[in-house]
């Protein structure tokens, strides 16, 4: 019998059993879905990202069957969009269908809904305000503790940020090579309307909730709604 302590080196469907995150090629994921999910931050906006060299599906055969696969039924192309949600912000099935189920409850319209409840997690917050170039390192830094929330640590990067929260770096942390070149990714950094930059003490506030008019992500939320309500 195995140590309960292995569990950790075990994989499942291609992800990591305990750090619940996809384990396949980051530039294999966009060309799947025919979209930039953007995984590799600046990288995915320069000529060395995959879909400029190989704007197809990946696979032996992705060539003849081109850009986004072949042709979808309704539920597959549903189906294509829940994908492209979760690849791009890191999430699993059940947290997403968490969301979904919390959206649902509150009155108004549940795509709106379930858009913000995605959008104000920590560790997108933590991507867009730019002290992370790609969500997955973002969700590190939350994971490893280098993150604070109105000056307290919170290591949970499905954390829910609130208007007037302020978002910042340990600053223990900002001695690691990880923050080396931070400010001057802030100063280059194009922020959402949701997010306020103080450059002076390099800390971010939350002064109001993402729109899912004004972000335009790259994935039909209404689809999305439509999938999980069958």
């Amino acid at each position: 019998m195995p140590k309960t302590g292995s569990a950790k080196s075990l994989k499942f469907n291609d992800f990591d059993i305990n750090m619940a995150r996809n384990l396949n090629p980051q530039c294999k994921q966009c060309r799947r879905e025919g979209v930039k999910l953007f995984l590799k931050g600046d990288r995915c906006n320069s000529s060395k990202c995959a879909l400029i060299k190989r704007n197809y599906v990946p696979g032996m055969h992705g060539q003849k069957i081109g850009k986004g696969g072949s042709r979808l039924t309704g539920y597959g192309l549903q189906l294509r969009e829940k994908q492209k949600c979760k690849k791009t912000y890191g999430i699993l099935e059940a947290q997403l269908r968490k969301y979904f189920k919390e959206a649902k409850r509150k009155p108004g319209n549940t795509g709106d809904f379930l858009f913000t409840l995605i959008e104000t997690r920590l560790d997108n917050a933590v991507y867009e305000s730019g002290f992370g170039i790609n969500r997955n390192l973002a969700r590190q830094m939350v994971n490893h503790g280098h993150i604070l929330v109105n000056g307290k640590k919170v290591t949970i990067p499905s954390y829910k940020v609130r208007i007037k929260d302020k978002i910042s770096v340990n600053q223990k942390s900002l001695k690691k090579a990880l923050f080396a070149e931070m400010e001057e990714r802030l100063k280059k950094k194009v922020f959402p309307d949701w997010i306020a930059m103080d450059f002076k003490n390099s800390e971010a506030t939350i002064i109001d909730l993402p729109k899912l008019e004004k972000i335009k992500p790259n994935f039909d939320i209404k689809a999305i709604v439509e999938f999980y309500s069958k």
